[in-house]
């Protein structure tokens, strides 16, 4: 019965997120640019998940597009919390359309104010050099414990949300950062380096397009872990305060996000209450398909 009501609630928070990226469209503003609105997840940390805005930013600049354009870059910062309570207004401003790439600013605004500011770019496919960094060598999610199974059976505020209820199945490489351990119980290398295994939970429809975008969602999810892994601290360390400040993605392959995508994440830095998450993609053929970075206020208690 326990998995029965486990699917349903995954399921839910599947609907929930293409429901999120479903943008309504709002016509063209007074300056000329394409206005669309979003609804928001629920989220246990009383303020829109950053993920849920980069994503819905794509698919705003994506419908501006000619769909033989796909989206390989983006570049955003976080200005401001959002509001769960209150719709998203993303103003897109077609800011080039050249013989090959085509750019597009988009801000998602709430109450009058910008709560994000994203350029992406988008190329026609062509031809040209091709290499990639290869995939390291690790165990496969099948063979690796779920957020259920870390943390299914607690009585913590946010372990029903980690485990059934969040959109997305998270396999760890090693210790997981849910909750703080003691000291030797992390399989650290001390470097704040790891390996986590991640996909939507459920099908997506065969659009190339929504694939891109649900990416962009899922890359907020445990890129700063190398931040918080390097100093020993966890999501549910008493004290914590971590939040994104910029967010930076490139697209380098055609993807699935409904199939076992690897993240080899590390952080280079961390500095004036500052870090640095770096994360490259690659899909369970060991094809590199995304690039990933984001700099977050990491205050430790």
């Amino acid at each position: 019965m326990a998995d029965e009501r486990d699917d349903a609630a995954r399921a839910e928070g599947l609907a929930g997120l293409l429901g999120v990226l479903d943008l309504a469209p709002g016509g063209v503003d007074a300056s000329g640019q394409d206005l669309f609105t979003g609804q928001n997840q629920r989220s246990p940390h009383g303020r829109v998940f950053g993920g849920q805005v980069l994503g819905q930013s794509v698919v705003a600049a994506t419908r501006t597009v000619d769909p033989a354009r796909r989206v390989h870059s983006m570049h955003g910062y976080f200005l401001r919390p959002g509001d769960p309570t209150t719709p998203i207004t993303f103003s897109v401003e077609r800011l080039r359309d050249g013989g090959s790439f085509s750019a597009r600013r988009v801000h998602a605004l709430q109450h009058g104010q910008p709560i994000l500011s994203m350029i992406a770019s988008f190329q026609e496919e062509q031809d040209g050099p091709d290499h990639a960094a290869p995939a390291p060598a690790v165990p496969g999610p099948e063979e690796l414990p779920s957020i259920a199974d870390l943390v299914g059976s607690l009585e913590h505020p946010f372990a029903r949300y980690w485990a059934r209820e969040r959109p997305v199945d998270v396999r760890h490489v090693g210790s997981a950062l849910y909750l703080p351990a003691a000291p030797g119980e992390r399989d650290d290398d001390g470097d704040g380096s790891q390996a986590v295994w991640l996909r939507v939970a459920g099908p997506l429809p065969d659009d190339q397009a929504l694939h891109r975008a649900v990416l962009a969602w899922v890359s907020d999810v445990t890129v700063l872990e190398p931040v918080l892994r390097r100093h020993g601290a966890a999501w549910a360390t008493p004290g914590i305060r971590v939040a994104s400040l910029d967010h930076a993605l490139w697209w380098h392959r055609p993807l699935r996000a409904d199939d076992w995508l690897l993240f080899v994440q590390e952080t280079p830095s961390a500095s004036g209450a500052r870090g640095l998450g770096l994360a490259r993609v690659y899909d369970r053929a060991g094809a590199l398909v995304a690039t990933v970075a984001q700099e977050g206020m990491t205050r430790l208690p």
